[in-house]
């Protein structure tokens, strides 16, 4: 599996109520300590989101570092009309395009900020670099799409999140996210069909879309 060794960001969000969090009212209210256990307690969806809309890229820490800077910065904003989780996946999502905008902006030097994505634990040598080199494969291709596409793919059809809580976590509206997806699953698999190691990617990611077509 492409990406069986990740718990999706939906285990957060289903079981976090509509309530703000009291560790997020202390934060607002300057306790330094209530935003360290937003970081304890957040860092781990943050960091997994922000590792999917990268790729596997070796700038990962700088990210997270940047996204809670960010949420320290912006946290007197959030007002409780959605759920935290909700607001604090867009910081990471505004965050991490802007650095992906970036990295877009200036030239690269061959694959220095490539590095190997963690396989998992039960994968033999071979087939987690097997499985890295897929990963490289279908990032190359994703890497062509433009970042809005690139975004509400990875967060539908690699993070399996319906379409309605993207559109929050994308400042949008549903129709255009799912107008969003068409066009960069179109994109996608016509890149992937010319790429015969990415076939079992694509089954599975068609095959995920198909039972997923969440509202």
């Amino acid at each position: 599996m492409l990406l069986s060794s990740a718990t999706s960001l939906r285990a957060l969000q289903t079981h976090e109520d509509d309530a703000v969090p009291a560790y997020v009212t202390r934060a607002q209210r300057g306790d330094a300590r209530a935003f360290e256990d937003i970081y304890r307690m957040h860092r781990r969806d943050v960091s997994r989101l922000a590792a999917r809309l990268l790729g596997p890229r070796g700038d990962l820490e700088d990210v997270i570092q940047e996204v809670f800077i960010q949420v320290f910065r912006s946290l007197g904003t959030f007002r409780g009309d959605s759920r935290f989780s909700t607001w604090l996946h867009r910081v990471t999502v505004n965050v991490t395009l802007m650095h992906i905008r970036a990295l877009r902006s200036r030239p690269q030097l061959g694959n220095e900020l490539l590095h190997e994505p963690a396989a998992p634990d039960d994968d033999s040598p071979a087939d987690g670099a097997a499985r890295a080199e897929r990963l490289r494969a279908l990032y190359k291709i994703l890497d062509t799409l433009s970042e809005k596409k690139r975004a509400v793919f990875i967060l539908h059809d690699i993070e399996g999140i319906a379409a309605a809580q993207v559109a929050k976590m994308v400042e949008s509206n549903v129709l255009t996210v799912r107008t969003r997806l068409f066009y960069a699953r179109k994109e996608v698999y016509a890149a992937m069909a010319q790429d015969p190691t990415l076939e079992s990617i694509a089954q599975e990611l068609q095959a995920d879309a198909q039972e997923g077509a969440a509202p």
